[in-house]
């Protein structure tokens, strides 16, 4: 920056140990749902952050030993040598986009049910593996030796992180998924030896192996301690009193503190369940008692935020998982001053869905996350043009917009056209719900970035029918019309329409237009499972409706399990004063009632109602695509292609994505559809093959 600006600092260095930031921004350590199967699509994506101008860009929870296995979930691994190279090419990647490079260490203890490599899990009491899994699996209570041995691990792993390269270690004791959180915690630790007991002695274990990773480090590389605060399942957790007695006795030993919460689900809250800076009552008087520097987190997208964290003495760092995620190139635009071009996070977590279905990373603001490697895609650059061709967007969704945001972005000419008046699609109806307003980023985002563009010409209040866009004379188009929700009952549990007699029957469609049922008494039939059947039922019941809702599933919007919202929801239904009745379908509905059957015994039960509210599946608006495509040739038309809800309904992310690899494949030569059109890397054969002996042991036999 050459002028002062209300910014500046948030460009200071930081020390941390023998190491300096080059500024406040810090992507601490998330999961992404590559880990060990796809090592180079995580190296790429972090160096994309660090390119962006993050300081400190870390590795998710690496695992240190084989007692510390989480599968099913995919995280990396610092077992042993084989791991090696893996991490060293996340470290240089990092280091190569500009930033220092950590690792976030963990033996994960209770939560580790070892379910590849067969081990015992250790914890420090005889309990059930938690919080992750309800597998039949019980951790058993570690012994010294056992103590002594995980000492060890931790050291050797700190070790060979320092020797490939990385610059900041991590000791973890957040989120319940640490062994040492386990330790800490009374919840389950209730030993009676010195690992036991009091507070003094359940930080014990943390107290060792911090002084064994410093003494490793010996100035070589900072150490960062992530410790959790407060939020812990259940009663009975780690809680303020015992951090601030933490703090007081270790506070000097790490080179950092990286303040989270117990839990993961309480540390990603989402927009519909709490605003930005949502951490800071947590967080607040906790950096008074050390003197080492702190980061924190919030879901940060404001600057002003971010300032005010810093100036009130709150932090030393603005710690950042989903916002780096949205943004990776968010300090950059800051110090630019760009902050009009910032995509911010919504607060959806999506992208912690990659993780929790072992699947790789996704965004609904930034499509090109997970695709760095694979397709070669970059948050904020595409390819240019390759003609002089001029696209048609038909629709102004989330497709629609990204895509003709990124043909933008490449040099197209671009003409949007929209039916409506107002831009955004579904993301503007559906931002009206409980909960949801953050969502019309994804809407802000696009219209902002076209309004600069003046080779994207907007026309709202435009639908078109085939023969309009064949009379315009456009050779290329995208159609990106959207979908409607199904009122006939067609979803997951019935695949043929439900009997209705007599009865008002709505969809979402109708309630995001503000058509809500005319009756009083109203049943909601969640066959979708994803976040639109809980929210749906929380807007009519604040319109004053008495509200039901119905799911074959055994929770509401059970889907939101993988988003960390799933309780919140049930909770915020059940103080509404919504009647749930879960695992029960939706059979037939008639005048005055709706007949409800238990999915597992086929008992009916009726329950009175004056309106059916379907929220099962979608049909795509796909005519127009339809009639275009079979004019093509006989026209000036050269090609067609559906995107969005308009080819396959799904998330507002799939959406976004879909519009964003129409951009990057218009005018390409793609592969053939039979070929893989990703890169990806596959496990290596193992070279000892011909040497193995296998044994007969009558199985198979």
């Amino acid at each position: 920056m050459t002028e002062s600006s209300p910014y500046d600092i948030l460009f200071e260095p930081v020390q941390i140990g023998p190491v300096t930031t080059k500024n406040r921004f810090y992507q601490v350590p998330h999961c992404n749902g590559m880990g060990y199967r796809d090592p180079s699509a995580q190296a790429a994506m972090r160096r994309i952050k660090a390119e962006g101008g993050w300081s400190v860009v870390n590795t998710e929870q690496v695992e240190i030993h084989p007692t510390s296995d989480i599968a099913p979930f995919i995280e990396l691994r610092i077992w042993d040598d084989q791991d090696l190279p893996h991490l060293a090419r996340i470290a240089e990647a990092i280091h190569e986009g500009g930033a220092l490079a950590g690792i976030e260490l963990a033996h994960n203890g209770m939560n580790a049910p070892n379910l590849y490599s067969r081990e015992i899990p250790l914890g420090p009491m005889h309990l059930p593996v938690a919080p992750d899994t309800i597998a039949p699996i019980q951790a058993r209570a570690m012994t010294k030796r056992d103590i002594a041995d995980l000492r060890r691990w931790h050291r050797t792993a700190v070790r060979r992180s320092i020797d490939i390269g990385y610059d900041l270690v991590y000791v973890y004791a957040a989120h319940g998924y640490s062994g040492l959180h386990h330790f800490l915690s009374p919840r389950y630790n209730q030993r009676t030896d010195e690992y036991g007991g009091s507070l003094a002695n359940r930080m014990r274990l943390l107290r060792e192996v911090l002084e064994d990773t410093m003494e490793i480090a010996d100035g070589k590389a900072a150490i960062a301690c992530r410790i959790a605060v407060e939020g812990e399942y259940g009663p009975n957790g780690v809680h303020r009193e015992d951090i601030q007695g933490v703090l007081t006795e270790l506070g000097e030993l790490p080179d950092l503190w990286d303040f989270a919460m117990g839990s993961w689900e309480e540390d990603s809250l989402t927009s519909r369940f709490g605003p930005e800076g949502s951490q800071e009552e947590h967080v607040a008087g906790l950096k008074a008692l050390t003197s080492k520097p702190v980061v924190g987190v919030g879901r940060f997208t404001s600057p002003d935020a971010m300032v005010r964290q810093i100036r009130k003495g709150l932090l030393d760092l603005i710690g950042a998982a989903r916002p780096s995620i949205a943004d990776p190139f968010l300090p950059n635009k800051i110090r630019d001053r760009q902050l009009e071009s910032i995509r911010e996070c919504i607060g959806c977590n999506i992208c912690v869905t990659g993780d929790q279905t072992m699947s790789i990373i996704r965004c609904t603001q930034n499509p090109s996350m997970g695709e760095e490697y694979r397709r070669g895609w970059h948050p904020e650059r595409v390819k240019p043009k390759t003609s002089d061709a001029r696209v048609a967007v038909i629709g102004a969704g989330p497709a629609g917009l990204e895509a003709a945001r990124a043909l933008g972005v490449r040099g197209y000419d671009v003409n949007l056209l929209e039916a409506g008046r107002e831009l955004g699609g579904r993301v503007t109806l559906e931002s009206k719900l409980p909960g949801l307003s953050a969502w019309n980023r994804v809407r802000d985002y696009r219209v902002l970035a076209i309004e600069a563009m003046p080779n994207v010409e907007v026309f709202r209040e435009s639908p078109v029918t085939a023969e309009d866009v064949l009379e315009f004379g456009f050779e290329h188009v995208l159609v990106a019309t959207g979908s409607t929700w199904r009122a006939d009952g067609v979803g997951r549990f019935h695949t043929t329409p439900i009997p209705v007699d007599g009865i008002e029957v709505c969809t979402p469609t109708d309630v995001l237009a503000g058509r809500l049922p005319t009756g009083q008494r109203v049943v909601v039939y969640d066959d979708d499972y994803y976040y639109m059947g809980g929210v749906i039922a929380e807007a009519l019941r604040a319109a004053g409706k008495d509200v039901s809702i119905v799911t074959p599933s055994a929770q509401v919007s059970q889907w939101t399990v993988h988003t960390f919202e799933v309780g919140k929801i049930q909770r915020r239904l059940i103080e509404a004063g919504i009647v749930r009745h879960t695992d029960h379908a939706v059979v037939s509905a008639a005048a005055g009632g709706v007949t409800i059957s238990s999915v597992y015994t086929e008992q009916t039960t009726q329950l009175e109602a004056d309106a059916l509210v379907m929220v099962t599946a979608r049909l795509p608006k796909d005519e127009l695509f339809t009639q275009l495509e079979a004019r093509i040739g006989d026209s000036d038309l050269l090609t067609v292609r559906g995107i969005g809800d308009a080819w396959a309904p799904g998330t507002i992310a799939a959406a976004v994505w879909s519009g964003r690899r129409a951009a990057e494949e218009f005018e390409m030569d793609l592969k053939p559809n039979d070929e893989v059109q990703f890169r990806r890397e596959v496990t290596a054969l193992d070279p000892i093959w011909p040497g193995v002996t296998l044994q007969a042991t009558g199985a198979g036999k």
